[in-house]
């Protein structure tokens, strides 16, 4: 067992608060960090103790690993829970965290170093009997012609990723020979610039397939469980907009089986606390794409649906102690909704910030904000433009939709553009409703709603 009493969380924003509310439940005292943007962010008057670390810059705060470190030693605490998004999937930060002598709150920096690497990642999955798509079995040749035969022998259309990738960069998606040289030029490119690293893989490109993950808990004694799958179709350039569970559409006993394989293949590579298995599906079978070595921000509806705090077991997992549940205790019940509430223009997605207003959040049974807006609250350009998740549960899918379509129309922001419109319009419309849609969908229904634009 692992003593901690002082927990650094080094995020902000909505996550920030969301992990503070599970420290106060688990007895922990949360101490925050913040940039000279963010002084007045909402989870900062629950710290025990703030720090501003720097500049609004994220490179000169939030992504600066010596200064977050720095902050905990003067701050005095035991470990330190990144989050998602910034440095949480970062296995050089992780590793000075253990060299420092502080809890990281997720794997441990070698399973983070390896399960980063996607070929790697890709590699150790295939092992462990997790079915993957046709693709090179290690990093693309840098002769022109040898990747040209690879690719040729997986198959067009194909998609060149980056191994050290995430977010959607480095990635392009190739239908003809012809294009090939050029993709993989643009994708190494971007890599170098955002990943440090140049390597590529080439997978087969699936054009009508569905975006499944897979939440995995698992702690230091060898216990790894699956507690539920999510649909995370809905997406626009890889950043997923809408995000449900359970998964509708695919019979229970499938996603069981490839849960059952998840959890396995997490045990068997010694992976502790919460991660997710993310899968293409398409025609009947699952296509391994990689794990996210962190917290998603659609746990809400994997919480909303299995009852479990995701976060509290984070945190008790990190303290070495077992998993509160086995296997066998896990119940889905009902169905959960997620919109993402971005401060961007509903249609050109232009980014919005600037001073919110008036902010008035929807309630009743069933309906969950994670946000840290307030009236008064300036949203800062320097930023992701995520600023609330509106969640809510219902008895089922087309019970949380109506529940979904009366808090967005209950919902209310002023002083800044959402994109609050656009998921109304979303929620009404009979390919989401039927459920089941690709992630392909939204960019075919956002062409749609350019020729028709959102009142």
């Amino acid at each position: 067992m692992r003593d901690i009493r002082r927990v650094l969380i080094a995020n902000r924003g909505e996550i920030a608060l969301r992990i503070a509310r599970a420290c106060h439940v688990m007895g922990l005292e949360p101490v925050g960090i913040h940039s000279e943007a963010d002084a007045t962010l909402a989870h900062l008057p629950l710290m025990d103790s703030t720090l501003c670390i720097g500049p609004a810059a994220a490179s000169r705060s939030y992504l600066d690993g010596a200064r977050i470190l720095r902050a905990a030693a003067l701050l005095k605490v035991d470990a330190i829970h990144p989050g998602y998004g910034f440095l949480s999937e970062n296995a050089d930060f992780a590793q000075a965290v253990e060299e420092a002598g502080l809890v990281l709150i997720g794997p441990s920096s070698t399973i983070m170093r390896r399960l980063g690497d996607k070929i790697q990642a890709r590699q150790d999955m295939a092992a462990a009997g997790l079915p993957c798509l046709a693709g090179s079995d290690g990093a693309l040749p840098d002769d022109p012609v040898a990747a040209a035969r690879l690719c040729e022998q997986i198959g067009y259309p194909l998609i060149i990723k980056a191994s050290g990738g995430g977010g959607g960069r480095g990635m392009r998606i190739v239908s003809h020979v012809d294009d090939l040289t050029g993709a993989i030029a643009s994708a190494r490119e971007e890599a170098i610039r955002a990943f440090h690293n140049p390597d590529l893989y080439a997978e087969r490109f699936l054009r009508a397939a569905r975006h499944i993950e897979i939440q995995i808990l698992s702690d230091q004694h060898g216990h790894a469980a699956w507690i539920g799958a999510r649909d995370c179709s809905v997406q626009r350039r890889h950043q997923k907009l809408i995000e449900e569970a359970p998964v509708p559409g695919i019979p229970r006993d499938r996603i069981a089986e490839i849960g059952t394989l998840c959890a396995q293949a997490c045990a068997k590579i010694g992976y502790t606390g919460a991660g997710t298995v993310e899968f293409l599906y398409e025609d009947g079978s699952f296509h391994f794409i990689e794990m996210n070595t962190r917290l998603q921000v659609e746990h809400p509806v994997t919480e909303m649906t299995t009852g479990l705090d995701i976060v509290c077991e984070q945190l008790s997992i990190a303290m070495g102690r077992p998993l509160s549940f086995r296997q066998d205790d896990i119940r889905t019940t009902g169905h959960a909704i997620e919109c993402r509430i971005n401060a961007e223009h509903p249609v050109n997605f232009h980014p919005s910030p600037g001073t919110v207003t008036s902010w008035h959040p929807p309630g009743g049974p069933g309906v969950r904000v994670d946000s840290h807006l307030y009236t008064g609250y300036v949203v800062p350009p320097d930023y992701d433009s995520l600023v609330a998740k509106l969640i809510v549960h219902g008895a089922d899918r087309a019970d949380a939709i109506k529940r979904m379509r009366a808090a967005l129309d209950e919902i209310r922001v002023a002083g800044i553009e959402t994109n609050i419109a656009l998921h109304r319009r979303l929620l009404d419309e009979p390919g989401f409703t039927a459920g089941g849609v690709d992630t392909g969908y939204l960019t075919t229904l956002l062409e749609h709603f350019h020729r028709n634009p959102v009142r």
